[in-house]
């Protein structure tokens, strides 16, 4: 059983849950179980991304393997430069957290770890030592990274013209401040990137892909917005008036035009429990079927691989294209859109609308003991609900001590009362504060 990892790696606040102790670890453990390999090391901009590479990297290069060192770039660069080289990779990483958590993704040739894997770290974990004998590798720069992960998305996407296309980009001040803007440009699109100043501390700050109304404040005059989160592997759009495209509407206009193109495998697209049931419609009004998971792109991941589908993703905007990457890339997500806009003839807007959302709201609820989320009294209540029309999902976060509550309907008022009412009892079983 997993304790360490969650749905997303190792994450926790900096030298509490996470520690360059436990990183040192961390590095000893796959080090050992994997010496004679290559190991790309990653991060993004927090102030401890630096003190937690070193961590890991010593401890992976004193097991005899080499390690290279990236620098700031993407959770998707990794995997696909990991794909490509044959490599493992390590992401210092907590995503869309604030800058005082940090994270530690693991992958294998382009591919996160399964959680058996990952299961199998954690036991040999405690059993490391760190032995006088040892076998020392190498911890070397590689600084050319940066250049092999902008010059791969450029290629994938050079055999259409995007030159007159205007985007505004909201970095987050994260991994990507630089990538994004680079590739865009390099394809011909004038691009102005915002919050891209990182200091170490504000990423995911007031910007990003969690607070879109700070991009749309500067929309007027592009044609689309980009907003990634602090490690880039999802993105949010803003349309051309400033609506926000979400992950479901992302995926629903592409995926009817990869059908038209005849590149959608299956016509079948993979989502989660948390997609709305607009999509669902939307998707099956043009013949395309959709397969629900549990929340995780790795499980997202898991069901394209076994029913062969090349698009799926979540509503939040981590969407993967299985015939681009192995993994949700942001980039390519936002390149994708801006095709179908180019296809199509359509602008941001007119293609936003396409894909009609059913009233939706959500309540975070932090909680001492995450399995709360499993209450049968909780259950209980939510089968009534369900049965009088409403789609409801409890569900334990796999990144933060909260449980999240979703409700949709017809209705968004009752949709709303429906939602705080389930999060009420959340707390009334134990829960703290709402968020």
């Amino acid at each position: 059983m997993r304790e360490l990892f969650g749905t997303d790696g190792i994450r926790g606040i900096f030298n509490e849950d996470l520690t360059e102790d436990l990183a040192y670890k961390v590095g000893l453990t796959i080090g050992e179980m994997h010496s004679d390999g290559k190991f790309l090391v990653v991060r993004d901009t927090r102030e401890s991304g630096v003190a937690l590479e070193q961590a890991i990297a010593k401890g992976i290069a004193k097991k005899g393997a080499t390690v290279l060192l990236g620098g700031v770039l993407p959770t998707p660069a990794a995997a696909l430069i990991t794909k490509v080289k044959n490599w493992f990779g390590v992401v210092i990483s907590a995503s869309h957290n604030p800058y005082y958590y940090n994270g530690i993704k693991l992958m294998k040739a382009g591919f996160k770890l399964a959680d058996e894997e990952e299961a199998q770290i954690e036991s040999r974990l405690t059993q490391i030592t760190d032995s006088a004998l040892y076998s020392s590798g190498e911890i070397v720069e590689f600084p050319e990274a940066e250049e092999l992960y902008v010059q791969m998305i450029s290629q994938l996407f050079a055999d259409l013209d995007f030159s007159g296309v205007s985007v505004a980009v909201d970095a987050s001040n994260g991994a990507a401040y630089r990538t994004t803007p680079t590739v865009l440009e390099k394809l011909g699109m004038r691009v102005v990137c915002y919050y891209n100043e990182p200091d170490g501390r504000n990423i995911n700050e007031n910007c990003g892909s969690l607070h879109p109304e700070s991009l749309a404040q500067k929309i007027s005059g592009f044609d689309i917005g980009v907003l990634h989160d602090g490690d880039a592997d999802r993105c949010i759009l803003l349309s051309k008036d400033a609506k926000e495209i979400s992950g479901d509407k992302i995926m629903g206009v592409v995926a009817l035009s990869m059908k038209k193109e005849g590149r959608l495998q299956n016509d079948l697209l993979v989502a989660t429990i948390m997609s709305n049931l607009g999509l669902e419609l939307f998707l099956k009004e043009h013949g395309i079927g959709m397969i629900r998971t549990k929340v995780g792109d790795r499980y997202v991941l898991e069901e394209m691989l076994k029913s062969k589908a090349n698009i799926g993703g979540e509503r939040s905007g981590h969407i993967i294209f299985l015939d681009r990457s192995t993994t949700g890339d942001g980039l390519i997500t936002a390149l994708e859109f801006i095709k179908v806009m180019i296809l199509s003839g359509k602008d941001s807007s007119e293609l936003e609308a396409q894909v009609v959302d059913l009233p939706q709201h959500m309540v975070n609820v932090e909680v001492d003991d995450k399995r709360i989320a499993d209450h049968p009294k909780l259950k209980e209540k939510v089968s009534q609900l369900q049965q009088s029309g409403f789609r409801i999902v409890v569900r334990a976060s796999g990144t933060e001590r909260v449980v999240r509550v979703m409700a949709e309907g017809q209705d968004l008022l009752k949709t709303k009362m429906i939602a705080e009412e389930i999060a009420d009892m959340v707390r009334s079983l134990g829960g703290a504060q709402r968020r």
